[in-house]
């Protein structure tokens, strides 16, 4: 393979090599624990290679096995793949140290570590593949891995989550692979920038039925309404490492294949394909943060919360504008980071309050008020506060909602802000600033061990991260900029994978147009 294969590929080799070296050092723990974060750390810094290799020479397509597209397997790495295969890596390895204090010895030698980097190979995969077969394919890697991470230990809980989180996901499976069937069916090809050939050949009615099938299929992975139900019942029981990995990522891959579809294949019939995704985002978001609004448990009003946010992600697909599409991609990487954050900082108030019930915990202001500041910067990004992070993504998006004149929408985001603050306040009120039921002595009796500095270390990596996209937003825009750019001209993505030649023949896509 060429140098830019290797590049486009390593991020799926590596963390596939390190899972099956990890299941060899099984009964070393210490040493799986150092491999662990090491390759995760290697896999951010391909990452990141990638990202400025695609910066700097276009979207890069390699052919696996030197066969060619569209008859072999091809990776693809554009600006929207690479950036997400960059904010996996970040993820991965804050959440590999954050896993050294929250998994016990138990979850490691039953595979916790190699199934945790099963997992990040499935992501990496779901994000750079070129075809549709390989895309499902990454998806049962990763809904395989995400099963066993969320079962391990074997609790009641963590067991009824799983089921429910498996069967509904599995549901989604065989749609998506009964789509694609149909599409074979069609066009004789699976490859997506063939695909995106074919299809100005099949009829607009026939391509639409099938593009409101992976609606569906895609739907159930993104979590958006009505398909969400599944997610609030299954994020809140692994352990907080588990959880805050599963929150990140997985229902972004939903997204990231929503977006992917709706802007390369799906394109023929956009006044009603994209109306159905701005009424689907409309709701998504009100049910979300209406659901978080009832809970009392921490991580069941931040799962609530994963799917009012994805509401947002679907309002920028939906809005199809360059704007539109800015912020939703601009809306994914802030969304990443900060609910991994939420997360994280939920692991450690429970290991001061003992619970992540609300009633049974507080007094957390006055106990640790670094770990109170670290919540309010996520908090507040989530909820939209300028300057940081959130703010300028909802501005983009609501912006983008105002110029297109879809005023339902934009009054809808606006209204989920505020009850986003609502939820925010109330974590605060109950969690940090009343005192504890207890008395403050039940929160004076816990100390954190000296190796628990590991669980700050990524929340304090997280809420910089947070900051710095808020306060120097520009280059984080101009990356979003560029891969909107690259959605709305497929003719760039069909050049790469199967030559000039065939992108002359690419069927433009009118952008622009309010659903």
């Amino acid at each position: 393979m060429s140098y830019v294969s290797y590049l486009v590929a390593l991020p799926i080799i590596v963390p596939l090599a390190t899972a099956g070296l990890l299941f060899a050092l099984q009964p070393v723990r210490h040493v799986q624990r150092v491999v662990s974060v090491a390759s995760a750390s290697v896999q951010l810094a391909l990452a990141i290679m990638l990202l400025a290799t695609v910066s700097q020479q276009g979207i890069l397509a390699a052919q696996m096995g030197s066969w060619p597209a569209p008859f072999g397997i091809t990776l693809v790495a554009d600006h929207l793949s690479a950036i997400m295969v960059v904010i996996t890596g970040i993820m991965g390895t804050a959440v590999a140290v954050y896993s050294l204090t929250d998994i016990d010895e138990g979850r490691e030698r039953f595979g916790y570590h190699p199934f945790y980097h099963v997992l990040l190979a499935g992501i990496s995969g779901a994000f750079l593949t070129g075809d549709l077969f390989n895309l499902y394919v990454w998806f049962e890697v990763l809904l395989i891995a995400s099963f066993v991470l969320i079962a391990l230990g074997g609790d009641r809980d963590q067991l009824e989550g799983g089921i429910k989180y498996v069967l509904l996901n599995l549901v989604s499976s065989s749609l998506f692979l009964a789509s694609t069937g149909i599409l074979y069916g069609l066009t004789g090809t699976l490859n997506m920038a063939d695909l995106s050939l074919k299809l100005a050949e099949v009829p607009a009615g026939v391509v639409t039925t099938v593009a409101i099938l992976f609606m569906v299929a895609f739907g159930i992975k993104a979590a958006v309404f009505p398909l969400f139900f599944w997610l609030p019942a299954s994020y809140h029981t692994p352990p907080v490492a588990v959880s805050a990995i599963f929150a990140g990522m997985l229902t972004k891959v939903g997204v990231y294949a929503l977006i992917r579809v709706f802007t390369l294949l799906f394109t023929q019939d956009v006044g009603y394909t994209h109306t159905i995704l701005l009424v689907v985002a409309g709701l998504t978001m009100l049910t979300g943060v209406l659901g978080a609004a009832a809970q009392d448990e921490f991580r069941r009003i931040l799962s609530f919360h994963i799917i009012s946010q994805i509401g947002y992600m679907i309002m920028g697909l939906a809005l199809y504008t360059p704007l539109a599409l800015i912020g939703a991609v601009f809306y994914v990487v802030h969304h990443i980071i900060v609910k991994t954050n939420l997360f994280l900082v939920s692991g450690i108030a429970k290991r001061f309050a003992g619970s992540f019930e609300l009633k049974h915990i507080g007094g957390l202001y006055k106990h640790t008020p670094f770990l109170a500041v670290l919540f309010v910067v996520p908090a507040f990004s989530l909820a939209g506060f300028p300057p940081l992070s959130g703010f300028w993504a909802k501005l983009i998006l609501i912006r983008a909602g105002l110029e297109a004149e879809q005023y339902v929408i934009v009054f809808v985001a606006l209204l989920v802000g505020l009850l986003t603050m609502y939820s925010m306040t109330k974590i605060w009120r109950y969690a940090f600033w009343k005192p504890h039921p207890e008395g403050e002595e039940k929160l004076e009796k816990i100390t954190l061990k000296q190796a628990d500095w590991l669980l700050y270390a990524p929340v304090i990596a997280l809420a910089v991260m947070t900051l710095v996209i808020g306060f120097w937003t520009e280059p984080f825009y101009n990356l979003a900029e560029r891969a909107a750019t690259e959605l709305l001209e497929p003719s760039r993505y069909i050049e790469a994978v199967l030559g000039p030649q065939e992108a002359t023949t690419a069927t433009p896509v009118t952008i622009g147009e309010t659903p």
